[in-house]
């Protein structure tokens, strides 16, 4: 993980709801069981849901089926049940609508509030 992202990663719990918008990637904020806390506009605009659609549904159900896989939610599932989760990698969003966009995720638990920071950076 470059120090950039390490420094924004760690700032994620002190920002507000406009600032989490400024932010040039897409923030996604889920608990421990995978249901949307937060969702940023950046991350709006490129997936093309809107905050009132996405924000306390289940992001592997209901939101982002694709990421219902092993490399994704078993990365997810694992890190929350360890109570340990800092990771990067590489992933293709596949959308409802026939695209597909190749991004870099990062995944971060916060043990302390039980939720877990994701990160989409596009290229």
């Amino acid at each position: 993980m470059t120090r950039a992202r390490a420094e924004m990663i760690q700032l994620l719990d002190t920002l507000t709801r406009d600032e989490l918008d400024e932010l040039p990637v897409g923030v996604i904020q889920l608990d421990r069981d995978g249901t949307v806390l937060q969702y940023n506009e950046t991350e709006s605009s490129l997936a093309r849901f809107s905050r009132a659609d996405v924000v306390g549904r289940n992001f592997f159900r209901e939101i982002a089926p694709c990421t219902a896989v092993r490399d994704f939610q078993g990365r997810f599932e694992e890190g929350v049940e360890a109570g340990s989760l800092d990771t990067t990698f590489g992933y293709r969003f596949r959308f409802a609508d026939d695209r597909t966009k190749d991004v870099t995720i990062t995944m971060s638990y916060r043990p302390h509030t039980e939720v877990v920071w994701v990160v989409v950076e596009r290229p």
